[in-house]
Order: structure tokens, then sequence, then C-alpha cells
């Protein structure tokens, strides 16, 4: 009897098993840090979570980014560029849909741009759209751009997020219903816990795509996140807020820990027009007051990668400056003393994610040694762009900028920071129309130089990208050179 119902249990699981494998896996729950705001649309939010959700999922643009930051075709198929470097000649994909049934033409990369360079648009990059001197569209299938002036970044920036295509009948409510031509469609948004999206069966590649709904849950809390992990609730975290809790996941054989990099320079913000940090002195002093090392081994259990300018270290025209201001408190004490602000108080106002609490807590310790008080405001993210990125209600923050080869800020104006300066804006404006790699080079080196003699910012590291999937799960980016969530490369092995 016994050998019988040990055979009639194996018959059991093998069939569960055959069942099991028979009914492959088509959904995944994916983990976000914050959740979007103020809307889905990311043409007119600067949050980077905006783009984490939608960007290659709800929407595309002409061109796009690669993992390996590559740029290459999206909606266009193709392109040229004018001798003189001013005009560029897109081919556009035929056959395109957006999720409602209008068709994809030309003319809504016109709209689209125009609409990016108006006077009421809230687009992060309209400097660059309003730097379009026309747009033609001499067919549905063809888009002529001449540019102003030469941009050295303008097809890498056409793969940003603030380059997707929309619909001129829906592009107005894509903050709560977005309407793109990207492989999802969307379903819903509960807010404070997620958005849903399912595939959309009208796109060109809808037929290759394993990942058929997609849920994005926003859970900020980092012990929660590891806890969802580890009941199966969370397919995949790609950045985890507990860094400490990496190495258990790699050696955990039910998970996928992968360790990568990002584009994010993690800075403690100075608005260069306040009271003390007007001086460059003091400025100066608070670089030579952080032991960047020790706030990465404190506050990221040390993942991350000191850096001395607003510059990711993977890129060719890195240039090393963490040595102009070492870890050295006398110094800063000196500084201070020059530029008569000693034992002063700065408002150290910090947005939720944990890079920015933890390393606030620390980062206020290290002032405190000197002699200034860092007064702590913990803030949501409502607050922190309304007080600190618009109205510069603000003396010290900590934020992650997340954009690849965003060096170009220290340019714009207003922005929140108020770093102003035309010797960096001469050497930043050279470089946009440069056309030689090693013109570019060159003065990417010298921008970087430039902000870093000036401390622009406290110049504190280099986010590392700390991603884990439950075992099985494939195709997720091991890196971000731009921070996107690509559902339609994803599969579950069986």
């Amino acid at each position: 009897m016994r050998k019988i119902i040990l055979a009639f249990a194996v018959i059991q699981i093998a069939l569960f098993s055959f069942v099991t494998n028979s009914f492959a896996k088509d959904s995944v729950t994916i983990g976000m840090r914050l959740e979007p705001a103020p809307g889905l649309d990311p043409t007119a939010g600067a949050a980077a979570a905006i783009s984490q959700v939608t960007w290659y999922n709800i929407f595309e643009g002409l061109t796009r980014i690669s993992e390996k930051g590559v740029v290459g075709p999206m909606l266009a198929s193709s392109w040229k560029v004018s001798n003189d470097g001013l005009t560029y000649t897109f081919k556009l994909l035929k056959g395109v849909k957006f999720h409602d049934g209008s068709d994809f033409t030309s003319d809504d990369v016109k709209f689209s741009f125009d609409r990016a360079a108006g006077e009421e648009s809230k687009n992060k990059n309209k400097k660059m759209y309003r730097a379009i001197d026309s747009i033609q569209t001499p067919d549905k299938h063809t888009v002529v751009i001449k540019l102003k002036k030469r941009s050295a970044l303008f097809l890498f920036k056409l793969a940003q997020s603030t380059g997707a295509i929309v619909d001129a009948k829906s592009a107005e409510n894509n903050g709560t219903n977005p309407i793109g031509t990207g492989p999802y469609k969307f379903v819903k948004w509960t807010k404070g816990d997620s958005v849903e999206m399912t595939l959309f069966d009208g796109h060109r590649n809808a037929s290759k795509i394993k990942i058929k709904n997609a849920k994005f849950r926003f859970i900020n809390d980092a012990n929660a996140q590891v806890n969802a992990l580890m009941t199966g609730e969370l397919d995949y975290m790609p950045n985890l807020s507990a860094p400490e809790m990496f190495s258990k996941f790699e050696k955990d054989s039910k998970f996928n820990a992968v360790a990568g990099t990002t584009e994010g320079e993690t800075i403690l913000a100075f608005n260069n027009k306040a009271k003390y940090l007007s001086d460059v002195r003091v400025r100066r002093a608070i670089q030579h007051a952080i032991n960047r090392k020790a706030l990465i081994n404190a506050a990221m259990e040390g993942h991350g990668t000191p850096i001395g300018s607003h510059f990711a270290p993977h890129n060719a025209a890195y240039v090393d400056l963490t040595g102009m201001y070492p870890f050295d408190q006398n110094k800063a004490r000196k500084l201070l003393k020059e530029a008569g602000a000693e034992n002063i108080e700065l408002s150290l106002k910090l947005p939720p994610p944990s890079y920015a609490r933890r390393g606030g807590e620390v980062i206020a310790a290290m002032l405190s040694e000197v002699g200034i008080t860092a007064k702590i405001e913990n803030v949501e993210w409502p607050v922190w762009l309304d007080q600190v990125y618009k109205k510069k209600q603000y003396d010290l923050t900590i934020v992650s900028h997340v954009e690849p080869m965003d060096i170009g800020n220290y340019s714009r104006k207003p922005y929140y920071w108020q770093y102003e300066s035309a010797a960096f804006d001469k050497i930043y404006s050279e470089f946009e129309e440069s056309t030689s790699a090693s013109d570019q080079t060159r003065l990417l080196k010298a921008a970087q130089r430039k902000i870093a003699e000036d401390a622009a910012n406290g110049f504190l590291f280099q986010m590392a990208k700390v991603g884990v999937a439950q075992r099985g799960l494939n195709g997720f980016w091991a890196s971000w050179p731009a921070f996107i969530n690509e559902v339609s490369a994803m599969n579950w092995s069986n």
C-alpha cells in the first residue's frame, strides 16, 4: 500500500510540474521607491519615477538608448545629418499606431516638439526644443528638423523621456490617462499603490513580447521592499533602498541579484545665492568637511563610486577630481573662518529616497565637526519640488541627478542651485556645437574642472544599481545608462 501511495504522489508531482511549465508566467510586478509625480506624462514632469514607469513601455521616441548607452532607432527607422550638422532628416516607421487607434505620422512628431518648445511647456528639456529652427513634414513618414545651431547631444537627448511622441488629441490627459505608441497600454493608477498596464495588441512587436501584464508597485520603505521580494509579492526591485541587504540576496538561490551602474550623480546641492553659500570659500569648506568613502560605507553599504564633479566615472570623458577637495577638517575650519562663517546654521531639506535620508544624517554629523549646524527637514517629493526645485527655499539638499549627460544643467537659468558662470557657459556652448569626438572630450573635461573649481555643488558619489529579481526573470537591465525598466525585453524561463 505504501508503494502505491508513493507512486501516486510521484505522478501528482510530475503532473503538477508539467502543468506549471506548460503555462509560462506572463506577468511581472516591479517595485519602485517613489510614485510618479505630478503625473504620468514624462514631457510635463521632472521626476525620474515617471520615465521608470512609462518610458519604453507606454511612450516611445524617435531614438532610443540601449543598456550600453548607445543611441539607436525607435520610431525613426533611420536618419541623415547634413554636412553642416544643422539638418536632420528622419524616416519614420510605417504602420505604427497609438493606443487609441490613431495612426502615428510625421504630424505627431511636429506637434510633440512644437508643444515641448511652447510658452506653456513644462518639459524639463524645452531649451533644446526651442533651439529648433524649423520642422518640416514633406510626407507622413518623413520629418526634417533644422537646428539654430549644432547640438552634439541632439540624437542622445531625443532618446530621453522628454522626447516622447504624443498625439494632439490625447496629449493634455497624458498625466492621468497616458496614451502612446509603446508596447503597453495604461490600465489604471491606484494612487499610493501601483500603476498597471497590459500588452497593446496593436504594437508592431506584440507577437514577440512575452510579458502580457505589468504592475509597478510603489514601496518607499526599505524593509517593506525586502519583505515583498521574500514573499513573492514583487518579482523585481530594480534598485534596493536597503543596499545592506544586497549581499543576502546574492547568497540566496531563489533570487538573481545583479550589481551595475547608473547615471545618477548624487550631490549635496548648494543654493549658490543663499546667505553663506554665495561665498565660494564656504562651499569649498563643506567639500573638505565630507569624507566621501565614509559616507558611501555608512549610507550605501559601500555601493557607490566617489566623484569630484558632476559626471559619470564610466564615461570616456570623465576626469577624476576627487583629489581637489580631500577630507580635511582643519582646511574646512580655516576656510570658514576666512569667510566669517564660523558656527553657522544651514537648512538641509531631504527628499524621501534612503540615500538622501541616510546620507543627510551622516553629512550633518560631518558638518557639525567643523562648526556647521545642518538643520535637517525631511520632506516629501511634492514639497521638495515646490520649495527646493521651484522656489529655491533651501540652503542644502541631497539628490541624485539621474539624467544621462546632464552636466549642461549648470548652464540652465533659472535652476534650483542658482549657479552662474559665464566661463562655464562658454565651455558648454562650445561643446554643444562641436562635431569631433576629440573636441567634445576636451570640452567636457574642461566643464567638469570648472564646476569643481567653483564648488558649484558638493559632489558625493555615483549611484550604484543593486537590482534583485526572482530567479527565472530575464531581460532586465543590469545597469542604467538611463532610468528605464523595459518590460517588453523581459521574460520568464520555466
